[in-house]
């Protein structure tokens, strides 16, 4: 799956995603926290490709539209997993708003179940594919486009 992030002036980022059967779903964050969600989505394409989890953008690529993925839409509730992922995406963007790496007990505590079995290795290995998208994203200029291929 096709995922592209349009950088907009104001740093924000518009989300679209194409699916292997070409089908689209996109989304425009416009509140005063967009530019957050770019970081975010960026953190769920990381923690999903090291833990090959199936999380929000697995879901999107298996058919989900975005508005499903809150788990009010017509798909229903989340899959168990999914919410999984999405703790673990919070603990990563937790460990970025406090700027200081967490230790693996820290991932552990503050982690309930989705992070109980990470592993350092497994920590490391999403920081190193993190970063590596910030600074792509980061080095976007406004109006351009960050493409990534989302493995399935």
């Amino acid at each position: 799956m096709l995922v592209e992030i349009v950088k907009r002036a104001d740093g924000a980022g518009v989300l679209r995603c194409v699916r292997d059967d070409g089908s689209v779903t996109w989304q425009k964050q416009k509140d005063r926290h967009a530019a957050f969600f770019s970081l975010h989505d960026l953190t769920h394409f990381a923690v999903e490709t090291v833990l090959k989890g199936r999380g929000f953008f697995g879901l999107i690529a298996e058919g989900w539209d975005i508005e499903d993925t809150t788990g009010k839409g017509a798909r229903g509730p989340l899959p168990p997993e999914a919410g999984l992922v999405e703790s673990v995406v919070g603990l990563f963007d937790g460990e970025r708003a406090a700027g200081v790496p967490w230790t693996l007990e820290q991932f552990h505590e503050f982690g309930g179940p989705g992070a109980s079995n990470l592993t350092l290795e497994q920590i490391e290995a999403i920081r190193h594919c993190r970063s590596e998208l910030f600074q792509k994203w980061f080095a976007v200029p406004a109006g351009e486009t960050l493409r990534l291929q989302f493995p399935l």
